[in-house]
């Protein structure tokens, strides 16, 4: 007989309403700052996050946020979860639309943020929710 061995992945998560107003995305960096950093937080998982990998969770927080926003009719709620070995990053939103990456252009002022989520994320994927609107999920992987 073989002893079957449970490994429990430690996580935390939290929740964030964020009025559809362009200071959201700045809210929502300093909330993410908070959370990636709270002791508490950081005790409860094993693997560290670095001050690099932190602006980098933070980019795509603001990215998705400020998309989230300008195309959204309502305000939308960020989820961030960390577990040993990544960070996910969850924003819903009332538009039904998936967001589109745009190519670069050497003049274009906007349409890169997506495209740089895309780079920065391990994964990123776009689902619908019930009830209208979608989830935009990025998961970002963590230093060892």
């Amino acid at each position: 007989m073989r002893a079957q061995e449970r490994t429990h992945r430690r996580s935390v998560r939290v929740e964030y309403l964020l009025p559809d107003e362009a200071a959201s995305a700045g809210r929502a960096r300093g909330l993410t700052s908070r959370f990636l950093t709270h002791p508490r937080h950081r005790a409860t998982c094993v693997t560290a996050v670095t001050a690099e990998r932190i602006d980098d969770v933070k980019l795509v927080v603001s990215e998705l946020v400020a998309n989230a926003t300008e195309h959204g009719k309502s305000g939308c709620r960020l989820r961030l979860q960390m577990t040993d070995g990544r960070v996910t990053v969850e924003v819903y939103d009332d538009n039904p639309l998936p967001p589109r990456i745009r190519p670069f252009t050497a003049d274009g002022e906007s349409g890169r943020g997506l495209a740089m989520v895309r780079c920065l994320a391990q994964r990123l994927d776009v689902r619908s929710v019930t009830g209208g609107g979608k989830r935009v999920r990025a998961v970002l992987a963590l230093p060892v």
